[in-house]
């Protein structure tokens, strides 16, 4: 899809945390100039990946200002600003755009778990119209983890109540048909469609997706970016193979821990594993298996600084 705001290849960052759990700021901003570095078009911060729902809100700001204070361009930034409660989540967007964010991605309010459609446009019209329009509006659809998710009815409404302002998907279900119909009905609008599945970014393009916003594209985003730039050819069917085994070896273990465990190896630091209950450590079986797998896949990471 030409023109998309967030298109390409874009990381669902890691949150990097200190030996007391504290958010670590200057190591999360270093992960991210890696990432725009090796291959990431943009930065989805405080989503799954990001622990974001292990946060306070007071903590989530700090991590957008802190990002933005040390370099990192709040254009690239897609931060995940969705919550259950409606004034925390007008809070956090209304903060994202302040600081110069272009979007923000927003979970359907998820404790509920049987909201109706006309439920769901009622929360999202109270959001759209406290924060004013002035930031775009990017729906996440994870029905696995969050139960609750959005029917292409409820997306299309929202389009019609607010054109211009709901911009795009991350579809997080690994359903190729349901990134599809979202596609088919809606991306000839300029409605951005996000593959949330590494493996499913050369599908997603084909049929007019924008990309991908992905946790593996913490340690494979360089493979990716060759699958973006190539999805057409043969090299990005190439490339697209070695994404999806970077993908399928990632998962071979809890993901957060084990990519934090990624990016621990690649930058010799082993301060990298700190995560907040209740995910735990990898155990040192885990970490030999997740090693092992990754390396199969033949692609290795660029050294961080």
């Amino acid at each position: 899809m030409k023109d998309a705001l967030f298109g390409g290849v874009n990381a669902a960052v890691l949150t990097a945390m200190g030996g007391d759990l504290s958010v670590d700021l200057d190591r999360m901003a270093a992960h991210s100039r890696w990432l725009l570095a090796n291959g990431c078009n943009n930065l989805a911060i405080l989503g799954t990946t990001g622990e974001a729902n292990s946060l306070g809100v007071s903590e989530r700001i700090a991590v957008m200002e802190g990002l933005v204070a040390r370099g990192i361009p709040s254009g690239k930034l897609l931060p995940g600003t969705g919550t259950t409660a409606i004034p925390d989540t007008v809070l956090l967007t209304r903060r994202a755009a302040e600081l110069g964010c272009r979007g923000a991605l927003l979970l359907p309010p998820f404790y509920y778990k049987t909201p109706s459609d006309d439920g769901l446009f009622a929360y999202f019209s109270e959001v759209i119209q406290r924060t004013g329009g002035d930031i775009k509006i990017y729906l996440y659809h994870f029905p696995q983890q969050a139960v609750v998710g959005f029917s292409v009815a409820l997306v299309g409404r929202l389009l019609a109540a607010f054109p211009g302002v709901v911009k795009g998907i991350k579809d997080s279900s690994g359903d190729f048909a349901n990134s599809r119909a979202y596609a088919d009905h809606f991306a000839k609008d300029g409605f951005e469609v996000y593959a949330g599945d590494d493996s499913l970014l050369r599908p997603m393009l084909e049929v007019g997706g924008a990309g991908c916003i992905t946790a593996a594209a913490n340690v494979n985003c360089a493979v990716g970016a060759a699958v973006y730039a190539n999805w057409s050819s043969p090299a990005g069917a190439e490339a697209q193979v070695a994404l999806t085994a970077t993908r399928k070896a990632v998962t071979s273990v809890p993901l957060i821990p084990g990519l934090k465990a990624l990016v621990a190896r690649n930058t010799a630091d082993p301060a990298w594993t700190h995560i907040r209950p209740p995910h735990l450590k990898l155990t040192a079986a885990q970490e030999a298996t997740l090693f092992a797998a990754f390396d199969a896949s033949g692609v290795r990471l660029a050294r961080a600084a």
